[in-house]
């Protein structure tokens, strides 16, 4: 079972950077690029930017060219799936399930020859730890 992270606002304002903070607790979006974590391809997992929640593993993630690193599945149970109905359309947000962070959206245009989804994550919402092995 994930332990929750329960914190103020204050708390997460001074834990984070303004776009950190924009995009886990406001529930913002960070411009596409194709560069930084989009692009990055090494072996190891990442991690939620607020609380650290292990979130993805490297062998899950894959380009999809849509500007946002995108993964075809999350390590189970650190995710959660919330009905998002702003914007004026219907998607499924996807939050961390230890702090409740927002980490982007989950749609079904993934690799057809694995789970068919894509995770596509905001980069101010996760970051990297190299493995060792």
């Amino acid at each position: 079972m994930i332990k929750k992270v329960i914190k103020t606002e204050q708390e997460w304002k001074e834990e984070l950077t303004p776009q950190e903070y924009y995009v886990l607790r406001q529930k913002g979006t960070d411009r596409p690029s194709e560069e930084g974590l989009t692009a990055h391809f090494e072996k190891g997992t990442y991690h939620c930017a607020a609380c650290d929640l292990q979130l993805f593993e490297s062998g899950s993630k894959f380009e999809s060219h849509c500007g946002w690193p995108s993964f075809d599945d999350a390590i189970e149970g650190t995710v959660n799936y919330v009905k998002d109905i702003s914007h004026g359309m219907i998607r499924t947000e996807i939050i961390c399930a230890a702090c409740d962070g927002h980490l982007g959206h989950i749609f079904d245009d993934g690799p057809k020859d694995t789970t068919g989804k894509r995770f596509c994550v905001n980069t101010s919402s996760i970051k990297f730890v190299k493995s060792d092995k």
